[in-house]
């Protein structure tokens, strides 16, 4: 062992030439992890501390994005049954190519099935006032006579086309049923039963016929009233 090894290195460093080697200490990798990332945080808290300053300044505006996602969601609009009505008539006429006839496209055979004179004359009468075509007159067949309960029977031949003149007519009077079969043309019948005392109201018919059209909403009523669930 040289004279210049210095004591307790155990022979490890041999020594050459008349200096002692130059002893670094360590490198201590957690001071120099522990300081990145305080440096990291540091960057961090600064720039949140901007972004509320910015905040501050303009207002604390949280811009349309952010205050439509807030919102609540709105309600949606309620349509009234006019509105529905009238949609679904639109969509008829998309589909089938048609619309609800006029009551004056509609012919009318008037039958009294009671035991009452002249009821389908006065009733015949009145329908012609509020636009329907009258066809005819009478008596009802035996099928029928002394048989309806109701108001009325409403009476066609199968098919849409017929189904939508029957709905026109349904809206002058109240308890009604409605049944098809086989004839020739497009007339309808109206057989009057025991349960008919007279038409509805001139004004509840009208009334009744715009909404089933779709034209105006029923009259004096609110959206609330005519129904809507808003």
């Amino acid at each position: 062992m040289s004279m210049l090894t210095p004591p307790g290195l155990g022979g490890q460093y041999r020594i050459r030439g008349d200096r002692y080697p130059r002893m670094r200490r360590p490198r201590r990798r957690g001071r120099i992890i522990a300081a990145s990332l305080a440096s990291g945080l540091a960057v961090a808290v600064l720039g949140w501390g901007t972004l509320q300053l910015v905040d501050i300044f303009s207002g604390g505006d949280p811009g349309p994005d952010k205050a439509a996602a807030d919102r609540p969601a709105e309600h949606a609009k309620c349509a009234s049954p006019a509105a529905t009505a009238k949609a679904a008539a639109g969509g008829r006429n998309a589909a089938g190519g048609h619309g609800l006839p006029e009551p004056g496209e509609i012919t009318v055979n008037v039958l009294n099935a009671t035991s009452r004179s002249g009821l389908a004359k006065d009733t015949a009468d009145e329908l012609k006032k509020r636009g329907f075509k009258i066809g005819k007159i009478a008596n009802a067949p035996a099928e029928f006579d002394q048989k309806v309960e109701k108001a009325g029977v409403l009476i066609g031949a199968p098919g849409a086309t017929t189904s939508d003149r029957l709905q026109v007519l349904g809206t002058q009077l109240e308890d009604t049923r409605t049944r098809y079969d086989e004839r020739d043309g497009k007339d309808i019948d109206l057989v009057l039963g025991k349960g008919f005392e007279r038409l509805a109201k001139k004004k509840a018919a009208t009334a009744a016929l715009a909404e089933l059209t779709g034209s105006s909403p029923r009259p004096g009523k609110s959206a609330s009233a005519s129904g809507a669930t808003c």
